[in-house]
């Protein structure tokens, strides 16, 4: 008897039914209008993919994915995450955090599943600033940024997300803007293909509470000249044509240059982008970019090869079964020193 053939599955297959709750002009719609339209093209069942999120605006998202998910406690997504992985590893997980949820109370959490390399997705909308809660500062809030939580200005020193997953050593790094739709689209799946723990910071834009925070990188008339979109083996070049530049790096620290018109920018000493490299330092180089001084990178940032950490787990497993014999919980709990409690 043949093979009952699946019908293909298109965006609104991955639409839930549930009635969708961001302010208006929240970049999370743009991010979860991305994300649907790519599961189709992934060819994963949707009872093979689970979304799980902490707690926050971006967390709402499992709600609106007609997939399986977990909307859990505040920071503690990835921990959920790495249960349901190392339980089944064949499920293709994705976790959905903000700077908030993630990089404060989740922050410990977050380290050691990017450590851990386990073969899953985290999706991180950084808008700097708490939404949910009406507009405190978040960790990756700017020097200075005055809100509800701190009206002379905050004076911590922000976690910039990027240097964060490389200093875990994360296997898979890199950065999109919520507007950008296709940039957004090519990362992700770059980032599905990945095999191992792929941080993606997604810049997105709260515009109730922090409106217009990445707006230079964001409005296409100025993104040209703030931002460098990265390709493997291109040399790092942003710019207009007519006003191009290009970044070069001595001992690590970056510098600028401008491009006349007919320069060869590798002739110049224009730093070839390299995701590939083995060592971080390239890579955490390219975190120290930032605006106003730089223009942003946006791209994949690295990419190298790890093992996971549920391939590791389900090996050991098999090799004590293999030297010890399949185990017995029943013996285990009754073996050595016992009491009877009357």
């Amino acid at each position: 008897m043949a093979a009952e053939v699946q019908p293909k599955l298109g965006r609104k297959d991955f639409v839930a039914d549930q009635e969708v709750r961001w302010c208006p002009g929240c970049g999370d719609y743009s991010i979860l209008a991305n994300v649907q339209k790519l599961m189709p093209e992934l060819g994963i069942p949707r009872e093979d993919l689970v979304f799980i999120s902490g707690i926050g605006c971006s967390s709402r998202f499992p709600y609106y994915m007609n997939t399986y998910g977990f909307h859990t406690i505040h920071g503690r997504a990835p921990a959920f995450a790495t249960g349901v992985k190392t339980a089944n590893p064949d499920l293709s997980v994705w976790v959905v955090t903000g700077d908030g949820d993630g990089l404060s109370i989740g922050g410990n959490h977050l380290l050691h599943l990017v450590r851990r390399n386990l073969d899953m997705q985290i999706l991180l909308f950084n808008n700097q600033v708490y939404g949910l809660t009406k507009g405190q500062y978040s960790p990756t809030s700017v020097l200075g940024m005055k809100s509800k939580s701190s009206p002379e200005g905050s004076i911590d020193h922000p976690v910039d997300p990027i240097s964060f997953a490389l200093g875990c050593g994360a296997t898979f790094v890199a950065r999109t803007i919520d507007v950008d739709a296709k940039h957004m689209q090519q990362v992700l799946k770059r980032a599905y293909d990945h095999k191992g723990t792929a941080f993606v910071e997604i810049l997105q834009n709260c515009p109730v509470f922090n409106d217009g925070i990445w707006e230079d990188v964001e409005d296409r008339k100025t993104r040209a000249q703030n931002t460098i979109v990265l390709e493997h083996g291109e040399p790092l070049v942003f710019g207009t044509p007519e006003n191009r530049k290009g970044i070069l790096m001595y001992h690590g620290r970056p510098s600028i240059i401008d491009l006349e018109e007919g320069d060869d920018p590798k002739e110049k000493g224009v730093v070839i982008h390299d995701e590939n490299l083995d060592t971080p330092s390239y890579a955490s180089s390219l975190a120290t970019l930032s605006r106003p001084d730089f223009p942003l990178p946006v791209g994949v940032i690295r990419e190298v090869d790890k093992p996971c950490y549920e391939e590791l787990m389900v090996q050991q497993i098999d090799g004590a079964i293999e030297k010890k014999g399949q185990g017995d919980l029943h013996s285990l709990l009754n073996s050595g020193d016992t009491w009877t409690v009357e």
